[in-house]
């Protein structure tokens, strides 16, 4: 974070487009617009941009009461899933000589063009808007030039020809720019997939994510992306196999099917809580087997050849998918700690509907379970090569 000396320097100069003055407290489009251009870093300078909430646009203290509260709600904007990839953000009081102001760092983004609604929102000096088709073709090459993780690498065998265009004009491009954004486009539909980073120009490819996106057969480039259903009359593996099923196909398919799938796994049944009533539950929450299947999809390692396990047993469900924990996510630490392997595939998955907020899986698991009367769910976070839960049935 900066120090007091530079946040005054950056309040006076009005001329800065590192710096947005807000008195409002509670302005949470013009916050996350702020948040989204900082990311962007049009000027490519590498430089931390701030929202100071409490200043003046004259850059003078408007002495607003900075409360623990008011921190809380500035930093939930990174994991709102408005805004997309996931931003770096760090969020603090800072006290100046005419009183207190709240400071969100925005950090730039390696993972450019950054968008809020669909929208991709720059500042170039004081001035801010949104991106111009050539402005976002800058920011999409010096995505290219920074790409580190999986899913944004190119998939150098995944042409044109191997992909399905529908998949995209139809079912995701709707999803993710604005509508007058797509009206307005003269670019072909390349050039827009290059734009939210599914398709690398320079190997006139597919990137990994658009390849699981959009392909016509994912496993031609990674084998193990798929999920392996198993519902077994029993313990253990050994025995009788009452329903198997894979799900697989592009990944827009993959996510389609079991959504309905699920819907239909787990009915409920009426359960005697007294003696005059009843109430209707079900052996799993539905909704904490969906958030353990969508993890494991966003985190799972696609570069093995491993699928996602899901294994139904008489007394128990299991999920297991390949890759352990992450980056700065450790077994101290975990679920607090959260680090995206594939943040593309993250994006994606919200941007199709099947993430709500980012960073809540567990948390929300953990509530369902408790609310339908299941024992807490067990991790199995030790090691490298695979992350197990294991949900046990409902104390009916």
């Amino acid at each position: 974070m900066l120090t007091l000396e530079e946040l005054l320097e950056l309040l006076n100069d009005i001329e800065s487009y590192r710096v947005e003055r807000t008195e409002s407290t509670t302005d949470t489009d013009k916050f996350r617009k702020a948040i989204c251009a900082f990311a962007n870093d049009m000027p490519g300078v590498g430089r931390p941009g701030y929202l100071v909430v409490g200043a003046r646009d004259d850059g003078s203290v408007a002495g607003t009461d900075i409360t623990d509260q008011l921190l809380l709600n500035l930093a939930s904007h990174r994991d709102s899933g408005q805004i997309v990839p996931l931003p770096a953000i760090n969020v603090e009081k800072m006290s100046l000589p005419d009183g207190d102001v709240a400071v969100v760092e925005v950090l730039p983004s390696d993972m450019p063009p950054v968008r809020y609604k669909g929208r991709v929102h720059i500042r170039i000096g004081p001035r801010a808007g949104i991106a111009t088709e050539q402005e976002e073709r800058v920011l999409s090459e010096r995505r290219v030039s920074n790409a580190r993780t999986f899913d944004l690498r190119p998939c150098v065998d995944c042409d044109y020809d191997q992909i399905v265009p529908s998949l995209f004009e139809l079912d995701y491009r709707s999803a993710a720019v604005a509508p007058e954004i797509v009206e307005e486009n003269n670019r072909d539909i390349l050039q827009q997939m290059v734009s939210l980073g599914l398709w690398d120009s320079s190997n006139n490819c597919a990137t990994n994510v658009g390849a699981l996106l959009f392909s016509q057969s994912p496993l031609n480039w990674f084998p193990g992306a798929y999920i392996q259903y198993v519902h077994c009359d029993g313990v253990g593996l050994e025995s009788d196999i009452l329903d198997e099923r894979s799900f697989t196909g592009d990944l827009i398919t993959v996510l389609r099917e079991l959504d309905s799938f699920l819907r239909t796994l787990f009915p409920n049944r009426p359960i005697t809580v007294s003696s005059l009533r009843e109430e209707s539950r079900s052996p799993y929450p539905m909704g904490a087997i969906r958030e353990l299947l969508m993890n494991a999809i966003m985190h799972r390692d696609y570069e093995s050849n491993s699928p996602i396990r899901f294994y139904q047993f008489s007394d128990r469900i299991e999920v297991q998918n390949p890759g352990g924990l992450y980056g700065e996510a450790t077994a101290e630490n975990f679920p607090n700690q959260n680090a995206y392997r594939n943040p593309k595939v993250a994006e994606a998955m919200k941007t199709l509907g099947y993430v709500n907020r980012f960073g809540r899986g567990i948390a929300k698991t953990k509530e369902l379970l408790a609310n339908n009367n299941n024992p807490p769910a067990e991790f199995n976070i030790s090691q490298q090569q695979f992350f197990l839960v294991i949900i046990r049935e409902a104390l009916l």
